[in-house]
């Protein structure tokens, strides 16, 4: 369906013994009488009658705009699904539910750790890491597609001067000069075309619905990125400082193992010991040895780790030695409900659902007309010297209303392919909240164990002291052999690292719970994170 007013520089046509009148048929009406014909005419339900242009293009945006405000935007309205949630969590003592002033840092949750050279770190993350930084960009990139998709609310209009010269075959079809001659003719036009397509069913609106969505989520999976990023710096960092804190304690058991070769060499030397002694005690410190090698090379392995971590080449990057010397401190964990607003990933996948269902609204409106508003306008000349003149003036306003009809059920395999994927992205959600309420769930009884078997290996350290001591006397006594004292010396160096051990795993267990409680970040903080047609669009390119 289309309707027109056109208007140009074209000569009129004599048409002798009729003249216009007003007529209710597609085409104009005429009656007799000596007039000139012109081609200028307004064809709308089928009525064709010359009127003024200015009320014409009044009409037209009046029109326009009463199309563009009454639309209505088919497909169906977002509503958050409902996910499984506990009442509160399995494992409660030692941790509390948080008061409402209790809150980790926002953006720096690891400052709870009252660690500096940790948060050093942590800034220089923030700053330089190149995973964080390709996330900030994708965020970037999430911003400007929306508002690209803003720009469906505009009109787009186009300028197209141009001008060429023809020369005319003197063997033309339908000659419209007396001779049939050649004819060379220049043309200069210069054109402006204005094309609007009013959002009468939602379309662009549920697109830009689809495109916030998405600029919300890329804002949550950037938060996330950077939740991950500086909870593994932090757990790094941490079981660095254990490795530390273990390498010392092999260094002093070789050092213990190095007095006891030096006694059984001079017993040895004395006729007092056996050279059995003396090479177990070898063996053994040996032994201890080698496994100080591997502690340090596991320790170059997370130093190196934080250097990418921080954006620094590992062969330029070195954290200096220093004993683990934190304790897990108490975390308010709230309500399991909290959680599906604490966690980012939770929140890119309610967004990704939102935009899902935005789809639905896109496929739907496929099923509607589809109504365009045109118009041109401009200058055209055969010289170019009277361009830019009322006569060489030309117009033209127009519309076309696109219903589809028979599309081989492309549109009805579209609308059911948007709500599959609305349920898959509901199923996706379900599971990530599934699997948070895991990882706080395994935080903190990880923790409540880990603070038991803490307790109890403590005591074990302090029993394999006092086992050596007594096979340290027994054997300078002479009461039993050596192999009790290598045995003592053995059993004390596993005590103390796994004691040492336990702390790293501790503190790493605790970095872990925060990140599953969301590192202090909050939904709110991508709210803002949308994008609303602006006037000042209407001007930009």
């Amino acid at each position: 369906m289309t309707f027109w007013r056109q208007e140009d520089e074209w000569p009129s046509v004599e048409a002798p013994g009729f003249s216009p009148v007003k007529s209710t048929g597609m085409s104009a009406g005429f009656s007799p009488g000596n007039s000139r014909l012109k081609p200028t005419m307004t064809r709308l339900h089928g009525t064709a009658k010359a009127v003024p242009f200015h009320h014409s293009f009044r009409k037209l945006v009046w029109g326009s705009a009463l199309l563009f405000l009454t639309g209505c935007a088919v497909g169906p309205n977002y509503s958050r699904p409902p996910a499984p949630a506990p009442e509160a969590y399995k494992t409660q003592e030692p941790w509390r539910v948080a008061a409402p002033k209790d809150s980790l840092p926002k953006g720096v949750w690891w400052e709870v750790f009252n660690d500096a050279e940790l948060n050093a770190y942590e800034q220089q993350l923030l700053a330089a890491n190149q995973n964080l930084l390709a996330a900030q960009d994708r965020l970037a990139e999430a911003r400007s597609l929306a508002r690209v998709t803003s720009a469906g609310f505009f009109p787009q209009a186009t300028v197209d001067p141009n001008g060429s010269r023809n020369r005319y075959s003197g063997n033309r079809p339908e000659v419209i000069t007396p001779l049939n001659r050649p004819l060379t003719q220049s043309t200069y036009e210069i054109p402006f075309f204005v094309n609007y397509e009013p959002d009468l069913f939602g379309k662009v609106r549920r697109s830009l619905q689809a495109s916030n969505a998405t600029l919300q989520g890329a804002a949550a999976q950037m938060y996330n990125v950077q939740l991950v990023l500086t909870a593994e710096l932090a757990a790094d960092y941490f079981s660095l400082r254990e490795l530390d804190a273990e390498t010392q304690v092999v260094q002093e058991s070789v050092d213990i193992q190095r007095k006891g070769l030096q006694l059984v060499e001079n017993r040895h030397a004395g006729g007092v010991a056996s050279g059995l002694d003396l090479a177990q005690q070898q063996t053994l410190l040996d032994s201890t040895v080698t496994q100080l090698y591997l502690v340090k090379q596991q320790r170059d392995q997370y130093e190196h780790a934080i250097a990418v971590l921080t954006g620094n080449p590992a062969a330029t990057f070195s954290v200096p030695v220093k004993s683990l010397t934190a304790t897990p401190i108490p975390v308010p964990i709230g309500v399991p409900t909290d959680l599906l607003e604490r966690r980012p990933d939770i929140a890119a996948a309610e967004r990704q659902m939102a935009y899902e269902n935005a789809q639905i609204g896109i496929a739907t409106a496929a099923f509607y007309p589809q109504l365009t508003l045109f118009g041109t306008g401009g200058f055209q000349s055969t010289s170019i010297t009277n361009l830019i003149s009322a006569p060489s003036a030309i117009w033209a306003l127009g519309g076309d209303l696109l219903q589809p009809v028979f599309n081989g059920g492309r549109n009805r395999a579209n609308l059911a392919y948007t709500r599959q994927s609305y349920d898959e992205a509901i199923a996706n959600y379900r599971e990530a909240v599934l699997v948070a309420f895991q990882q706080v769930e395994d935080g903190l009884t990880g923790l409540t164990e880990l603070a038991q078997a803490t307790s109890t290996q403590d005591a074990a350290v302090s029993d394999a002291h006092r086992a050596l001591d007594i096979a340290n006397n027994r054997y300078v006594g002479g009461v039993t052999s050596y192999l009790d004292v290598i045995t003592a010396q053995a059993a004390l160096l596993n005590n103390e690292r796994l004691a040492t051990q336990l702390m790293g795993q501790q503190m790493v267990t605790e970095v872990y719970l925060v990140k599953a409680l969301g590192g202090g970040w909050d939904a709110s903080q991508i709210q803002n994170e949308q994008v609303h047609p602006k006037a000042i669009q209407a001007i930009q390119q």
